[in-house]
């Protein structure tokens, strides 16, 4: 049964940083494409980064300022966000894609809030 525990979301001033994990279980991690999603109130869910066979992919409005990557031997991707600002505020979601297939899974979604 495939699990994914998102952490590290919080409340921070704008131009401060937080880093996002996701715990992923019950499946090879290697085999899916890892992504963070987010969601702020009144707005689709757009697709902020993704990772997969060491390419990465951004949303031009975290280009520069947000980093994603896995710790392959721990099942885990992170989502390290630099310089944040208010329009970042949203829940993010960690997602994974089984790759060549519609396997798709999502974890619960953790809140990030920018204000001052």
């Amino acid at each position: 049964q495939v699990h994914l525990v998102e952490s590290g979301g919080g409340s921070v001033q704008p131009g401060g940083s937080l880093r996002l994990s996701c715990g992923a279980s019950g499946f090879r991690f290697s085999d899916y494409a890892m992504s963070w999603y987010r969601q702020a109130p009144g707005n689709e869910r757009e697709r902020v980064a993704s990772i997969y066979g060491g390419s990465t992919y951004y949303a031009d409005s975290v280009k520069g300022r947000f980093t994603i990557s896995t710790d392959n031997a721990k099942n885990t991707v992170f989502l390290q966000m630099n310089s944040l600002k208010p329009e970042d505020t949203a829940i993010f979601y960690c997602n994974a894609r089984a790759v060549g297939t519609n396997n798709n899974y999502w974890g619960q979604g953790t809140q990030v809030t920018v204000s001052s």
